[in-house]
């Protein structure tokens, strides 16, 4: 397994030199953007695919796992078969490449995540957890930012943990609140499934007015709100919130549940990733979008609502079963399950779908399963972070 490693980083390091040459010479390299053919996809197609299989199966967590998106980067050929290798989270359980953040989780587990908060900055950095030891960094998954305005807070969420910008092609959403901070709305920065309406905003418009540059995402598609009711009472007791996912039918909780899948970053340039060409999109329609059954009247949008705790008269405080992944107590704990507003209860409806909790002073863990994806689970945590004097 090691001499294929070898392998492929040496390919790679060839392919540039290679790809120099050709630009001074005229030759043609098989690079993901040359019509050239290169010497690997001159491999044999059956010892190709086995031993892609090899290293897919292999490497089941990362930091190995960064050997599958090297295969993905050696040749047009190589990048075919892994895309096929490669399963999405739902079946796998494994975040391989960008588009996993925007895909729905596994349906067996909770699939285990942190988010580390920057105070100084107002900076939120959500990981995937390598282990249960959270005091070692793990794959960085997504960033956002908060930016208070005269009416509404905004979280601008990114790719790139250095750069936080809706104009950037790294954008993948965002997240804004109300005054009070008691509703919020998500926004993705492309269409979630083929029949997603575009909400109308400034940026919209400069887009569409071609005031802007073409890199600039054109998207701002609202696929949840959270509303979190008011304590007019100021009764004891933690928050209580509502999350309508406009993107997700209610019946993707249920047995053989279907919700959209996305596919590819359509509104990305190629340039941002640069070892993982199959990225690149020729257009922006939404034909690069595998859709599940849309969000329609009869059907309803999901509806989560967060797990009733139980008062314990020992520590009198409510307790909530974190299994051992929250450690402190804290107003912004949460677990979302489905709403009885969905259809009648069943099992499906005593599943956790999300928990938020906090373990360190700025340390939060972030476990999601199907059918929210790890971008819409960041986005529903960001909206615990603020203070809500009128819910408390």
């Amino acid at each position: 397994m090691s001499s294929i490693k070898a392998m492929i980083h040496r390919s790679r390091s060839h392919r540039a030199v290679t790809c120099g040459s050709a630009k001074e010479g005229g030759a043609a390299c098989g690079g993901a953007g040359d019509a050239g053919v290169s010497c690997w996809s001159n491999m044999p197609q059956e010892l190709l695919r086995e031993v892609l299989v090899t290293i897919e199966e292999s490497e089941n967590s990362w930091p190995p796992r960064k050997n599958v998106v090297a295969c993905a980067g050696v040749c047009r050929g190589w990048r075919h078969i892994v895309k096929e290798l490669v399963k999405v989270p739902e079946l796998s359980g494994k975040l391989t490449f960008p588009i996993s953040i925007k895909q729905p989780g596994p349906r067996d587990f909770l699939l285990q995540c942190f988010i580390r908060r920057c105070r100084s900055t107002q900076t939120y950095y959500l990981y995937l957890s390598f282990t249960n030891d959270l005091a070692e960094n793990g794959k960085f998954l997504l960033a956002a930012r908060k930016s208070r305005r005269a009416t509404c807070t905004d979280y601008i969420i990114s790719l790139d943990a250095d750069d936080l910008s809706k104009g950037s092609n790294t954008y993948v959403g965002r997240l804004r609140s109300n005054f009070l901070g008691t509703k919020f709305t998500v926004f993705d920065g492309q269409s979630p499934h083929a029949g997603a309406k575009m909400s109308k905003s400034r940026s919209t418009r400069l887009v569409n007015l071609k005031q802007v540059s073409p890199r600039v995402p054109t998207g701002n598609y609202s696929v949840a709100n959270i509303s979190y009711e008011l304590n007019v009472l100021g009764s004891r007791g933690p928050r209580k919130m509502h999350c309508t996912m406009d993107a997700i039918p209610a019946s993707a909780v249920g047995p053989g549940g279907k919700a959209p899948t996305q596919t590819e970053f359509t509104n990305h340039s190629a340039d941002f990733f640069p070892s993982m060409p199959f990225f690149r999109s020729k257009s922006n329609r939404i034909d690069n979008i595998q859709s599940g059954p849309l969000v329609s009247h009869k059907d309803g949008a999901l509806v989560l609502k967060n797990k009733a705790p139980r008062w314990h008269e020992q520590l009198q405080c409510w307790c909530l079963n974190f299994h051992g992944r929250v450690t402190i107590a804290s107003v912004k704990n949460f677990q979302l399950v489905a709403s009885p507003e969905n259809g009648p209860s069943g099992p499906e409806h005593e599943k956790i779908i999300l928990q938020f909790g906090k373990v360190g002073k700025d340390l939060f863990t972030m476990d999601y399963r199907y059918p929210l994806s790890a971008f819409q689970a960041f986005a529903i945590c960001l909206s615990s972070f603020d203070t809500k004097i009128a819910c408390e």
